[in-house]
């Protein structure tokens, strides 16, 4: 007779050899790297769908996830996932692998490339996606100065992978290729069919002392952020929304920023001073916007120019100017700052925002500036205790949980998180579950404290670039790794909600 201490270890042993050959074959028998840190939580379990792994079996990890950027999550279960160097990818799940199915020539120099990607909300049908990227050519403009285009177009995905020659432009976007920074280029759909595209200021973060860029000297016009963020005539720096149309145009919806035909405006605008829109959301139940905004490197406040710097979510629940360059945070204001006498001017007024610069081509007054949902600095935040977890900032946010009762899915999240925002930190490794009340402000705990927590804060996540809700009501997270790039630790995974069942 077995002892039963023996019957238990054999149950175990046999229990972890079932697992280890479920997640061979589910990697197609293609060694992953074991990854480092928990990887469940409780009753949550993190499912790797994709790995850096060995592709030519000499026993060591190669560089197979390059440049991850964004995701999108198709109805029948397929995710669809990009890299800047132009290469769209698909993991399936029958086949449980991925595999490239388009490739488009794109710039990557100054953080362009092929930075977004969503599905059309009929793709089942039409087959169309519609990818963020940068055309290739760098040109010249009247002044000598290097300059391009960055696109948002249409494209048809047939049964052979991407149809490049199908492309319809429906947004583009001129760029200077001067001086880095800020491209964005997230995209994201509402429940109307109006597609929103997230753009940088197109301006370089440094020599403004980590403070607001505005730079008025002869030549220094990528680095003041007044011609793009704060330029109601200008795209970057900006969330635009459009509606596509069947025949690859594309419409002007009602309630943008700048109804069409007003001087000195671009009406695609829905959301205007932005510094760097990384990533974006769109509720469709409410129609509200969220998008982390990448903030300036100040560690502290200055009297003489501004205050410290600021990570930002933000809600637009309509058209807006969220104040970049003149603002941060909760409207703290940057005063006006003369970088050749290096002397300080007033502080600009949130509630009626000038742009006075010589690279404004826009109107001189603006709308007032609306103040971020969510903001914290460098240090310790006491009145966003949640986010602390030092290093530094690069805020996300999106998207927006509903639970389903009545959706068959034995592994999608639980009720306790109905209408939850996931924000995500790039640079501080944590998903957090922001609670909303039912006037979609962040919910308070009986004892006042804000209802923001750690979501599987036991489970380990490296640089996490992309969070989506599958149709099987799953959190799918795209990890860029442990470095900036040329990681062997990136993954796609879907985090799984599994609780023990019922004795």
């Amino acid at each position: 007779m077995i002892p039963p201490q023996v019957r238990t270890l054999v149950a175990l042993c046999l229990s972890a050899f079932a697992l280890l050959i479920h997640s061979v074959s589910a990697a197609e028998k293609q060694t992953v790297p074991t990854p480092t840190g928990p990887q469940s939580d409780g009753p949550f379990r993190k499912v790797i769908l994709d790995a850096d792994r060995d592709l030519d079996g000499d026993g060591v990890v190669d560089d197979a996830l390059v440049d991850v950027m964004e995701i999108a999550v198709a109805g029948d279960g397929r995710v669809f996932f990009i890299e800047r160097a132009g290469v769209l990818k698909v993991w399936r799940p029958d086949t449980k692998r991925s595999e490239v199915v388009g490739k488009l020539p794109v710039f990557t120099g100054m953080e362009d490339g092929l930075l977004g990607i969503a599905l059309d909300p009929r793709f089942e049908r039409n087959h169309w996606i519609y990818l963020f990227h940068s055309e290739p050519e760098t040109h010249q403009d009247a002044a000598g100065k290097k300059v391009g285009t960055n696109r948002v177009s249409r494209f048809t995905l047939t049964t052979t992978g991407l149809d490049v020659s199908s492309e319809k432009v429906l947004i583009r976007i001129p760029t200077q290729r001067e001086q880095c920074c800020h491209s964005a280029g997230s995209l994201a759909f509402d429940a109307d069919g109006n597609l929103y595209a997230g753009v940088g200021d197109n301006t370089h973060p440094g020599e403004s002392d980590g403070y607001s860029p505005l730079d008025e000297r002869p030549d220094r016009g990528p680095w003041n952020s007044q011609k793009s963020a704060s330029n109601a005539n200008d795209l970057r720096g900006k969330i635009l929304r459009v509606h596509p149309e069947a025949d690859g145009t594309a419409t002007i919806p009602k309630g943008n920023l700048f109804p069409r035909g007003t001087p000195k405006t671009r009406p695609e605008i829905y959301v205007m001073g932005n510094r760097n829109p990384f990533r974006i959301s769109v509720d469709r139940r409410t129609g509200y916007v969220y998008w982390g905004e990448v903030g300036p490197d100040a560690g502290g406040g200055n009297p003489e120019r501004g205050p410290a710097g600021f990570d930002e979510i933000n809600q637009a629940r309509q058209a807006g100017n969220f104040g970049w360059p003149y603002f941060a945070g909760d409207n703290k204001p940057y005063r006006a700052y003369d970088f050749a006498t290096r002397k300080s001017g007033e502080a600009f007024d949130p509630l009626k925002p000038m742009n006075l610069s010589v690279h404004n081509t826009g109107p001189r007054e603006l709308p007032p500036a609306q103040p971020a949902f969510i903001w914290y600095p460098y240090g310790p935040s006491t009145k966003f205790p949640a986010v602390n977890a030092g290093g530094g900032r690069t805020a996300c946010a999106g998207p927006v949980y509903y639970f389903d009762e009545k959706l068959a899915s034995s592994t999608k999240l639980p009720r306790e998180f109905d209408h939850t925002l996931f924000i995500y930190e790039w640079s501080r490794n944590w998903i957090i579950a922001v609670h909303l009340d039912p006037d979609n402000r962040i919910a308070k705990r009986p004892d006042g404290s804000l209802w923001m927590d750690r979501f599987c804060e036991r489970m380990t996540f490296k640089r996490p670039m992309d969070l989506d809700i599958g149709p099987d009501g799953c959190l799918y997270v795209l990890e860029n790794g442990t470095a900036w790039s040329g990681n062997k630790d990136t993954q796609l995974t879907r985090i799984e909600y599994a609780p023990d069942p019922k004795p």
